[in-house]
């Protein structure tokens, strides 16, 4: 299995993370930010794709083996979902980030049933709202979820926050300072960048302001 740091070198590579410490994008939310992550690139790349897959499935065999369905968010997380109940002949499903307005009107889509043993998978964790409201919807609908999958997490406090509120642990392949450190290591950002990125991580929501 590959470890962390062949995992932030691979998206490094892949262009899936972005630095860009005195350039920042701007995500949707307003926030600056001196990182941009497009985790969905990884589809592209069928070995680090194997990789995130077989990181994923270690855990659930050393931690979750009694685990029931894997289940993805909208819209991200659904290919590394899928591919992960593929991996482990488990059924799958994925919530939606609001009911369908037509049909059947379903947030849950897929096979999630009372009593179900879950964990939910996101490919990249910032505030964890998408995937904590993911595990709100399962719990409402009788299952048991069991933890929160990610390839890279950024580790602010709200999405800390969110984990002590619900009990529900979060497992990332990628830390945010293994990611920074790393970066670090292959040249693509200097040691005043470095505290750049470490100081954005503690206040997001105040930077470049």
């Amino acid at each position: 299995m590959a470890n962390v740091d062949t995992l932030a070198d691979g998206l490094l590579q892949i262009g899936a993370v972005e630095l860009r410490p005195n350039q920042p994008f701007t995500w949707s939310s307003g926030w600056k930010s001196p990182i941009y992550c497009d985790n969905r690139l990884v589809l592209g790349y069928p070995i680090l794709r194997n990789q995130v897959i077989a990181a994923f499935e270690q855990i659930v065999r050393t931690d979750f083996p009694s685990l029931e369905v894997v289940v993805g968010t909208a819209t991200a997380g659904i290919p590394h979902a899928a591919m992960l109940a593929d991996r482990l002949s488990l059924p799958n499903a994925y919530v939606r980030s609001s009911a369908k307005a037509h049909g059947q009107g379903k947030q849950i889509e897929g096979y999630v049933r009372p009593g179900m043993k879950a964990v939910v998978i996101e490919d990249t964790l910032s505030t964890g709202k998408s995937a904590y409201d993911a595990v709100d919807r399962l719990k409402e609908a009788g299952a048991q979820v069991l933890a929160v999958f990610t390839i890279l997490s950024y580790d602010f406090d709200e999405a800390r926050q969110r984990i002590e509120q619900t009990q529900v642990p979060a497992y990332r392949l990628v830390p945010y300072r293994a990611l920074v450190r790393v970066a670090h290591e292959r040249g693509v950002v200097d040691d005043s960048d470095v505290d750049l990125l470490m100081r954005w991580r503690e206040s997001p929501s105040t930077f470049g302001a």
